[in-house]
């Protein structure tokens, strides 16, 4: 009864939304000839996240606000200033609603293939444009993508905060006995200004393993990501030791910029390979999912371009049998996560809490996250459940119109987006 009185509110007291359907044209035969929600992207802003100074273009944590002409704001988080800015160029004057074909617009309209830079940026984007639509509807978005698969989303932590033990095991420990499905660790040795000698610290890695799985009791409790850090013949020679324990999943056993070296991996290693922290659209991780070259992906948001892309990866993960270990990004990447795979097949998934706890920041609403003993909630909130206070953010453009100097792109005969 909820439920349906929720949809009846949705269909009946949203003014976007019947504006919208007034606003669909009878073409012959009765077919309609537009399909318009009446609303058009007025402006967007971008705004840094005050504290976060992390450096780097995949794990940027800026947070964008689209805003209709109908007073409707969605908000979503990730990209570079320069990247926000030109996919934002793009969309003054676009229906939100149209939230494919826009991605599809971002993607292929200025000639080249995004980098995976870019995709970031638009991951925010759409981002936000999810949660307009959410809004408008007044729906959580994770039944705008099929509905709920599951009540919640297990949790692993990388790192323990809330631990009074004197151990990385001890912190293991208390981090299984708050609820989590699993600790992540990670290789030892080589930080900072210490030299990192492949040999040695390959063996220091297998012994810390072995004392973790010990600790933990085994069962897949602990996972380790080896961070790229190994050629190929020291990272084998860990999975190889590893075979025995039992670990949920061994992460990023070599470098990631020749996926098809994976062939080589799988064929000598049976420990469960997690890959794609690195990695951003679907076709960066296709063929090791077709292929069954690896046993969870680790795509993330916003790096893969947006939520639409994560659930057509989610997808091809089901048709051969892959699990999703998303990366953690930033704290509404985390709570859009939810939304896609608490509604997505329900293939074996597990989400990342750097430390063990959630975290809250200030410009968002304190229940923007529902989280619980090692375990994320869907939100059925409308929207991504977001509520943003600019006044606690730190303000730096806006784009209220297009380029000027837009580069052409072609429409098929039915209007769809074709590469120039």
């Amino acid at each position: 009864m909820q439920r349906r009185k929720f949809f009846q509110s949705a269909m009946m007291g949203s003014g976007a939304l019947l504006g919208g359907m007034a606003g669909l044209k009878a073409a012959p035969g009765g077919y309609t000839q537009s399909a318009s929600s009446n609303l058009k992207i007025k402006k967007v802003r971008y705004y840094a996240a005050p504290g976060y100074t992390k450096p780097l273009f995949n794990q940027a944590r800026g947070i964008v606000e689209v805003e209709t002409d109908g007073g409707i704001i969605g908000i979503g988080e990730g990209g570079t200033r320069d990247m926000v800015e030109q996919c934002a160029q793009m969309l003054i004057g676009a229906d939100p609603f149209r939230i494919e074909h826009l991605w599809q617009y971002l993607y292929r309209g200025m000639f080249y293939p995004p980098g995976r830079e870019k995709l970031h940026g638009l991951g925010a984007i759409e981002m936000a444009l999810w949660d307009i639509k959410g809004k408008a509807l007044g729906v959580p978005v994770y039944e705008l993508m099929g509905g709920a698969t599951r009540e919640y989303v297990d949790c692993y932590a990388t790192g323990f905060k809330n631990s009074k033990g004197a151990t990385e095991y001890d912190r293991a420990k208390d981090c299984i006995a708050a609820g989590f499905r699993s600790y992540r660790t990670g290789p030892t040795g080589g930080n900072g200004d210490q030299s990192f000698e492949f040999y040695e610290h390959a063996q220091k890695t297998i012994d810390h393993c072995r004392r973790m799985d010990q600790a933990v009791g085994g069962e897949g409790r602990w996972a380790v990501d080896l961070h790229t850090r190994f050629d190929t013949q020291d990272g084998l020679k860990i999975c190889k030791a590893l075979e025995g324990m039992q670990p949920y999943f061994v992460e990023d056993i070599i470098r990631s910029e020749n996926p098809g070296v994976y062939k080589t991996i799988r064929s000598l290693t049976t420990v469960p390979i997690a890959v794609g922290e690195q990695f951003g659209d679907r076709w960066d991780i296709n063929e090791m999912i077709e292929n069954r070259l690896i046993d969870y992906s680790r795509v993330t948001l916003p790096n893969t371009g947006g939520l639409s892309e994560l659930k057509k990866i989610a997808s091809m993960c089901e048709t051969h049998y892959v699990g999703m270990i998303p990366h953690f990004t930033g704290p509404l990447s985390t709570a859009s996560l939810v939304h896609v795979l608490g509604s997505s097949s329900p293939v074996r998934c597990l989400m990342e809490i750097g430390g063990g706890e959630v975290e809250r920041p200030p410009y968002f609403n304190d229940d923007y996250i529902l989280f619980n003993k090692g375990k994320l909630y869907l939100n059925p909130a409308p929207g991504l459940g977001v509520k943003f206070d600019p006044k606690k953010a730190d303000f730096l453009f806006e784009v209220s119109s297009n380029t000027k100097y837009p580069h052409p792109y072609l429409k098929s005969p039915d209007g769809s987006i074709h590469n120039w």
